[in-house]
């Protein structure tokens, strides 16, 4: 009898043992699973991550910002629109065209202008020169050349801050004329981006006071 008993106690515990090793097998296999799982999707995360941060990085630089930022007559613009907080406006997504002032446009000015404007107190009164040269949506050269066309040799339109503009021809250039009269040539234009388009000129436009 006691033989019996011992012999069914043994095999209870080797039925017992076999259960908890498959439990314990069962466990490190679904944690595993589990393992793989949670890395490939961080592995997932990673990519898209990495495909975001080179689609922003490709926008900026196809951006007008970005094509402002590669050319080097545009530096003084550039660090104007840094000062002006304004280089993340023409660098996201949006339809603006850009009339902007070469380095030679700016060095036109009155001798301390450009270093006085940049300056940190005086940042609204240069976001409000920078933004008198962006105008919404996008005016190609086709577009502007029918317009002036339409309006019998002058074509008005307003900028991003309320104020007009008056794009005209002077032979086969297109002329650009601000509020105070003064007449800027476009010195390379259809500059194509991926917001916008731009036109360099070579003279600073001011609103009349």
């Amino acid at each position: 009898m006691n033989r019996i008993l011992g012999t069914v106690t043994c095999m209870l515990f080797l039925v017992l043992t076999a259960c908890n090793d498959g439990k314990k097998e069962a466990e490190k296999m679904k944690m595993e699973a589990e393992k793989v799982e949670m890395e490939a999707t961080q592995k997932k995360d990673m990519e898209m991550k990495k495909m975001e941060e080179e689609k922003r990085v490709m926008a900026m630089e196809t951006s007008i910002a970005g094509k402002a930022m590669s050319n080097d007559d545009l530096s003084t613009l550039v660090a104007a629109l840094k000062a002006a907080d304004l280089a993340t406006m023409l660098s996201e997504p949006g339809n603006y065209t850009v009339f902007a002032p070469s380095n030679q446009a700016f060095s036109k000015l009155p001798e301390g202008t450009v270093d006085n404007l940049l300056k940190p107190e005086n940042k609204e009164g240069l976001q409000n020169v920078l933004k008198y040269h962006v105008v919404s949506g996008k005016i190609t050269s086709d577009k502007l050349m029918e317009a002036i066309k339409g309006g019998k040799g002058k074509y008005t339109f307003k900028t991003v801050g309320g104020e007009e503009l008056t794009a005209m021809m002077d032979g086969d250039q297109f002329m650009i004329q601000d509020s105070r009269g003064k007449k800027s040539q476009v010195v390379q234009g259809n500059v194509d981006a991926s917001n916008g388009i731009v036109y360099i000129i070579n003279d600073v436009l001011m609103a009349k006071k």
